[in-house]
């Protein structure tokens, strides 16, 4: 089968389109013809060495499929059923195997593509609004890159729980984006400062909560956003990692609570798992919870499909079709 493997940390210049042998399940796992694979900021991370791994590998993390063989003691599914995984190293192929108790079952109005765009994002954006900070009508939530793929699906789930939600963007057509998704307030980064403008949205208040997937470039500034006692929830790191810091900033700025969670704790139990994915694709079949998917390509294509990701020029989904 064709996967893309990386046999050394590097740039996009290191993703190889190669041949490599078809994976058997073993005990428990499952093997799964893949229809379209999710593009994550944690595949570049892998691919740069950020997040170490056992080299060469194959990398990527979610993706969609049909249920292609079994291996032993697989009793809940059959071949050819339709399935998804949020996380599953080695995604970027035409057929991956993953343990049978990190599948999740596709309901049939749920299109493949769908369903590999929305798992790994829209469970991230389920447990930061249920879990970590489970937001309550009224309350005021700052969202950083509010028109990205975690983005949207966040606005969407804070605004059904009864938040105000503010979001940052880079563009007028991410704006438009945003709004269509419920933002309240949006802010241009590029043109204004988004702590002056939150502090002015919330007649010097503040927001109960930030949610910053941005990280480096804005997480000082987010800490002066949020009202004492505020949260800020820093889940991603596109613009670099955070610099050390002195915990003592937050008592100063307010007894903030910072927190640093993924989605792995967040779905560490089979019912946990299910519970997410339910609620998702109750969701987009109510049609209450909106996927875009801003481009779909070729599995070979995946260095531009990154790139495009890196470079802040998506809004939405980047899927890989092997």
């Amino acid at each position: 089968m064709k996967a893309i493997r990386v046999h050394e940390y590097g740039g996009p210049e290191v993703l190889r389109y190669e041949d490599v042998p078809l994976p058997e399940p073993g005990a428990g796992e499952v093997r799964v013809k893949l229809a379209a694979v999710g593009v994550n900021f944690i595949d570049v991370y892998q691919r740069t060495g950020q997040y170490k791994m056992a080299l060469p590998s194959t990398i990527g993390s979610e993706g969609a499929g049909v249920v292609d063989a079994l291996g032993p003691d697989v009793s809940d599914l059959n071949v050819g059923d339709r399935v998804a995984f949020p996380q599953g190293l080695g995604a970027y192929a035409e057929y991956i195997v993953v343990p049978a108790a990190k599948l999740v079952p596709v309901p049939t109005d749920i299109d493949l593509q769908v369903a590999a765009a929305v798992l790994l994002q829209g469970m991230t954006a389920h447990y930061l609004v249920s879990s970590t900070f489970p937001i309550t009508p009224g309350q005021r939530v700052l969202i950083h890159a509010a028109a990205g793929g975690v983005g949207l699906l966040l606005v969407q789930l804070a605004k059904q729980r009864g938040a105000l939600v503010i979001g940052t963007v880079s563009t007028e057509e991410k704006a438009q984006l945003a709004r269509e998704a419920g933002v309240d307030y949006i802010i241009r980064y590029t043109e204004q400062n988004f702590v002056s403008e939150t502090r002015r949205l919330t007649d010097g208040a503040g927001v109960d909560v930030v949610y910053d997937s941005v990280g480096k470039t804005t997480f000082e500034g987010s800490l002066d956003c949020l009202r004492p006692r505020g949260y800020l929830v820093l889940f991603g790191q596109s613009s670099g990692a955070v610099p050390p810091f002195d915990p003592q900033v937050l008592n100063a700025k307010g007894s903030l609570f910072l927190t640093r969670p993924t989605l792995g704790h967040h779905i560490a139990t089979r019912d946990e798992l299910m519970w997410r994915a339910h609620d998702l694709f109750t969701a987009i079949s109510a049609g209450t919870l909106k996927v875009r998917i801003d481009r779909a390509v070729p599995l070979a294509d995946v260095a531009a499909a990154q790139n495009a990701l890196v470079g802040r020029e998506t809004s939405g989904k980047v899927l890989l079709l092997p």
